[in-house]
């Protein structure tokens, strides 16, 4: 079974993203933050796949992504965020993301993504 670590300040969108890749049978493990993140990244072993938000508290998704990097140059991350302009998307690109989703997302069309990416 493939691990997600899914980081995201909201408790609702952390809840839909376990939602919907449970549905693809995935194991889950969830952050509330960039920090909490980090952690968690770096305590576990065999994360297939980072889903970040973009803008949260203590280390918003970019410094999330930034610092992931450092430690793994080789894990797929997707950010996950209402962030949809041009100039965001290619920082999120210069810092190591993989793909890009804008929310709210269609579960069909996430799953998709994350199946391309992982």
């Amino acid at each position: 079974m493939q691990t997600v670590l899914a980081v995201d300040d909201s408790e609702t969108m952390r809840q839909m993203v376990m939602m919907t890749l449970k549905t693809g049978n995935y194991q889950v493990l969830l952050a509330c933050d960039g920090e909490e993140g980090l952690q968690t990244f770096i305590s576990t072993t065999g994360v297939d796949l980072v889903v970040t938000d973009i803008n949260m508290p203590k280390l918003d998704g970019i410094g999330l992504i930034k610092a992931i990097r450092a430690h793994n140059a080789d894990v797929p991350i997707l950010a996950l965020t209402t962030e949809s302009e041009d100039g965001m998307r290619k920082k999120g690109a210069e810092a190591g993301a993989n793909g890009w989703l804008t929310k709210p997302f269609k579960p069909v069309q996430f799953m998709e993504l994350v199946k391309r990416i992982i």
